[in-house]
């Protein structure tokens, strides 16, 4: 896979995903890559060295797609047409394990520098020794504790102190409960098949978890808050 046109080409998209601000820029891109200026585009993002190597072509389906390397990342900007960034996500998955993000769609070349800096942000919600390819619209709560690390680690105090202090064995057990619990929809009943446990066992931990925090996962404000912070302890504390 590879970026049509000169190096002329190739310096304009770089501007472009630099968000530079300068006049006539995505008209002149437009010109020289032989996009349309106000077509549909997405940004993906993944760590260099993941992925097919560069210059082979993926099963893309007919989308163009033009690659980048920029220091420590692969860049794909994609002409997405009437496609959307899930089946996106589903096709780059073929061929790049991942863990990568991709940005929002952006609409006409001029919104790839947001798009490419959107999508560095989903990728950042990627827990580390995970794989897979991640939308921003998809990891929202957790873009928003990446995206304010000094806020995220008074959260993560606030709300998760007593159970930090825990022991890591101890503490793995009540966050995977509520890991499974959440990704249940909150039915004890499911967790509980997904951890191999009765129901009672999955409620008896919540009910400790509620303790420890000092929040009530029946309030909604309360649970956002255990959420939010579960997001942060999975981005930030080591596992057991």
């Amino acid at each position: 896979m590879g970026l049509r046109g000169d190096e002329r080409g190739r310096a304009l998209l770089d501007a472009l995903l630099e968000d530079r601000a300068e006049p006539g820029l995505a008209a002149r891109a437009a010109t020289a890559l032989g996009l349309p200026e106000q077509g549909r585009y997405a940004v993906a993002v993944w760590p260099a060295g993941g992925g097919t190597a560069s210059g082979t072509r993926p099963d893309v389906h007919g989308l163009r797609v033009l690659r980048r390397r920029r220091e420590e990342r692969e860049i794909a900007v994609v002409a997405l047409g009437d496609g959307d960034t899930a089946g996106l996500a589903a096709l780059l998955g073929r061929w790049c394990p991942g863990p990568g993000g991709i940005g929002p769609v952006a609409e006409g070349l001029a919104g790839l520098g947001t798009s490419r800096r959107l999508a560095e942000v989903a990728l950042t919600t990627c827990p580390p020794g995970t794989t897979g390819i991640v939308r921003l619209e998809e990891r929202l709560p957790a873009a928003l504790v990446v995206s304010q690390p000094e806020l995220s680690d008074r959260l993560l105090a606030g709300v998760f102190g007593p159970l930090l202090a825990l022991d890591p064995a101890d503490r793995a057990v009540l966050v995977g409960t509520l890991e499974a619990w959440l990704e249940c929809g909150g039915s004890a009943g499911r967790a509980a098949g997904r951890l191999y446990c009765h129901r009672n066992t999955v409620l008896n931990r919540l009910r400790r978890l509620e303790r420890l925090t000092s929040r009530s996962l029946s309030r909604p404000r309360e649970l956002t808050e255990v959420t939010l912070a579960l997001d942060a302890f999975t981005l930030t504390v080591p596992r057991p």
